[in-house]
């Protein structure tokens, strides 16, 4: 589950103001693409806290305080994305100081409550989990390859035709393999 396109957040407290924007990624880039596009936009705050979960299961992420007290900021951040089990998203939060110190616990709360409020208003989806491979091939194989993609339902992302064939297609990761096998048993069809 990801969310489907940029969504924004804002919370107030004691003159403080905390504006949330959530991203889909796909990579670490991406994140660093949009971490430094809002710091240019907001050159002035003090404070750009995220968070971030990639990968299918969710296994990379991160959390930055940026000069927040320790766990006060990317820690909230990253747990409600955690909450809506969420991956392929990073969510920063902006801050203005008000001139009144909210604590350590407002500001654990005004964070995550930045966090939620942009999450909740984006639009989350299901995204299957694909792989990309390219095929090369002899023309007279044609037929059999294209057998294969319609069997698997396959997405062609592009394909070149001349004295060689070749496909790039788009796999659904647990068809991989069974895709793979059948390919490498066409005798004029090769993975690159």
């Amino acid at each position: 589950m990801t969310i489907k396109d940029t969504s924004e957040g804002l919370y107030k407290e004691k003159g403080s103001k905390f504006f949330a924007y959530a991203y889909p990624v796909d990579n670490e880039t991406d994140v660093k693409e949009h971490i430094d596009n809002l710091k240019k936009k907001y050159y002035d705050a003090k404070h750009h806290c995220f968070a971030y979960i990639l990968g299918p299961d969710g296994e990379h992420y991160r959390a930055n305080d940026d000069g927040e007290p320790n766990h006060s900021a990317g820690d909230p951040i990253l747990g409600q994305i955690r909450s809506k089990e969420l991956t392929r998203v990073l969510v920063v939060v902006v801050r203005y100081f008000g001139g009144t110190k909210l604590g350590i616990p407002g500001l654990i709360n005004a964070y995550k409550m930045a966090a939620a409020d942009a999450l909740d208003r984006a639009e989350i989806e299901e995204k299957l989990i694909t792989e990309t491979i390219e095929i090369k091939f002899e023309y007279q194989e044609m037929n059999n390859v294209m057998r294969i993609i319609k069997e698997f339902d396959l997405e062609i992302i592009d394909q070149s035709m001349e004295m060689d064939c070749r496909m790039r297609l788009r796999i659904r990761l647990k068809q991989l393999d069974e895709v793979r096998k059948k390919f490498t048993l066409l005798k004029g069809v090769a993975l690159c």
